[in-house]
């Protein structure tokens, strides 16, 4: 069947199945009886303007009258729909136009002022409102490389070393279906297999939406490459769940060799380190210090978590494993990697009260489930402008202590309530 007389059918079939009723198709009319008519409505605008067919009795003026008003009314609502409609898209337009212009702008200032003088102007407070305002993608990656910074000195040829027995690895995996146990490693056979065998899963798993990462997609083997690089440079860590998400964001934004050096360096901070190598007991440190400032900075919403018995654990983990990336829609995601790349781990869990601010009065009027639900789950149309303003008002201090002094005292403290995290208690 050709394609036109396909859709054809398509239509046809699916109008039959909206009108008929109980899987039945309504009784037609017979063709003698439509040749008696002497008219056939073109529209339900017909039905209201047109006169009565010579053998009925003609419609009264008054009744004439009123269709020709509900006409008139139905012409003119339509009219505004249209021209509101038209009104939105050209407001739309003019601020794409200015957030085109204003990144066109930035991106001059950070190619010819900044990024050649990073050092000294990095910390500038203009530097700073710039930064917060987003990055232009255009130099995203080379500000997110610089600011994260190259402590482990890994270079492109360490990469490569690295990325050679990743391969070898899943040669032999693929040849014999085990590997030869080396000394070097220091991780079991089963281990390894393990996180071979969770990356690929993973990668298909990666922004599934934009169909790139998975297999026959663009990025697939360059996602695949980085990852089990990382495996055979952090044996002691393999690969852990959420990996690919952090991995894949850096591969949009730089070259590949770049990406896995800001990604190897990314996951040595300490926060990092602390979740994806499940140190129980630094994660109970962290969610202390964010309970602090949840109860700071929304009240009432940490007052409706305790007695629902809802601890940060819950959806904390799952934003913290991917920074984001996952939770977030890319675009907003991206903007929040922006800032975390300036003021380091705070600003993860200041962006999570952000997102907590944003939703309050949604969340305040929820159960357990359905917080737990929601939380793991974002809304798909986060707006980065009203999520940035809730990050704005989301204050960093408790009793003049900022985020780094309240760390440090818990980490002074030997017992740190465990009800934070229950799944951890019993670890």
């Amino acid at each position: 069947m050709p394609d036109s007389s396909r859709a054809h059918f398509i239509r046809d079939f699916e109008y039959e199945a909206k009108t008929s009723k109980g899987g039945h198709s309504p009784p037609r009319p017979s063709q003698g009886r439509r040749k008696n008519l002497e008219f056939e409505p073109l529209s339900t605008t017909a039905l209201i303007l047109e006169d009565r067919p010579s053998n009925l009795p003609a419609k009264p003026e008054e009744e004439a009258q009123r269709h020709r008003q509900e006409y008139d009314e139905m012409v003119a609502e339509a009219k505004k729909r249209e021209l509101k409609e038209a009104q939105k898209k050209k407001q739309q337009m003019k601020e794409r136009f200015k957030q085109e212009d204003n990144i066109s702008s930035a991106m001059v200032v950070w190619n010819t002022e900044i990024l050649p003088n990073w050092d000294s102007m990095r910390g500038s407070r203009r530097v700073k409102d710039l930064w917060w305002q987003g990055l232009p993608p255009n130099v995203r990656g080379r500000v997110w490389s610089l600011a994260i910074g190259n402590e482990l000195n890994i270079t492109p040829e360490l990469y490569e070393i690295f990325l050679s027995r990743a391969k070898e690895r899943w040669g032999t995996f693929r040849d014999t279906g085990c590997e030869v146990e080396t000394e070097e490693s220091g991780t079991s056979v089963a281990d390894r297999e393990s996180s071979l065998d969770l990356i690929k899963l993973d990668i298909s798993r990666t922004f599934p939406s934009l169909f790139i990462f998975q297999k026959g997609g663009p990025y697939h083997d360059l996602l695949h490459s980085v990852l089990g690089a990382y495996t055979c440079y952090r044996p002691d860590v393999g690969y852990v769940q959420g990996m690919s998400f952090i991995a894949a964001v850096l591969i949009l934004n730089m070259e590949e060799a770049d990406a896995f050096i800001a990604f190897a360096n990314l996951l040595n901070k300490p926060c990092q380190m602390a979740f994806f190598r499940v140190d129980h007991e630094l994660m109970l440190k962290y969610f202390a210090a964010f309970q602090v400032f949840f109860e700071e900075n929304l009240p009432r919403l940490f007052s409706h978590f305790q007695s629902s018995n809802l601890t940060p654990d819950l959806y904390l983990i799952d934003w913290i494993f991917t920074l984001y990336s996952k939770s977030l829609p890319l675009d907003v995601a991206c903007r929040v990697w922006d800032v975390f790349c300036r003021d380091g781990e705070e600003f993860l869990f200041r962006t999570g009260l952000g997102i907590l601010r944003l939703y309050e009065e949604v969340l305040l009027c929820m159960d357990f489930i359905h917080i737990a639900q929601f939380l793991t789950r974002l809304p798909d149309d986060v707006s980065v402008d009203r999520l940035f303003g809730c990050i704005s008002c989301t204050q960093m201090t408790s009793n003049n202590r900022k985020w780094t002094q309240v760390f440090s005292a818990l980490m002074k403290d030997k017992e740190v309530d465990k009800s934070s995290s229950p799944s951890l208690k019993s670890s």
